[in-house]
């Protein structure tokens, strides 16, 4: 914690506070000093737990080294402080410390293939298996590591349901 406290700053956090939100760009890293954040997946008026972080324990997965925008929400859940570095600061502790980045590394990883594990990701495919660009659109994603939910609208019977909430009709598959 002192390796990563000399490079960021100490930030105290209130209950509530939202550290980060969907679609935010430029993702900060933090090391939870006192308190509690959690990742969030926001669904409409919900929010899905995806993790919580206490003392000695840091946010953050594989966007963190790919600078992608934010697929949750990391939000303070116990007033407490954190140690906050920018995604440079972060790159040059990973260059320059090579316990830490392996550390780092390697949560960030494992944390990625979670998230993709249990589909949470920012991108919903909806379609058929027996569809030529359901299966082409699911390959990519999977062949760039992007965690996705999957409606396969041969066996989901709330299919028609999503469509219809977003106004978007099953076309026939055109391979």
């Amino acid at each position: 914690m002192t390796r990563v406290a000399a490079r960021g700053r100490r930030r105290p956090i209130a209950r509530g506070d939202v550290l980060v939100d969907v679609g935010d760009q430029n993702v900060p890293f933090f090391v939870v000093v006192s308190g509690e954040i959690q990742a969030l997946r926001p669904s409409g008026a919900t929010e899905t737990l995806i993790v919580a972080h206490g003392p000695g324990q840091f946010s953050g997965e594989a966007i963190m080294i790919t600078g992608r925008r934010a697929m949750g929400r990391l939000r303070a859940s116990e007033a407490g402080e954190v140690i906050e570095l920018t995604r440079q600061q972060l790159l040059a502790l990973i260059q320059t410390d090579a316990e830490l980045s392996e550390i780092l590394m390697r949560a960030f990883i494992l944390r990625r293939l979670e998230l993709i594990a249990h589909d949470f990701g920012d991108v919903v495919v909806i379609g058929s298996t027996h569809c030529a660009g359901t299966l082409r659109v699911k390959e990519f994603l999977t062949r760039n590591g992007h965690p996705f939910h999957y409606v396969d609208l041969d066996r989901d019977a709330d299919a028609q349901a999503l469509l219809d909430q977003f106004h978007v009709g099953a076309a026939m598959c055109r391979s």
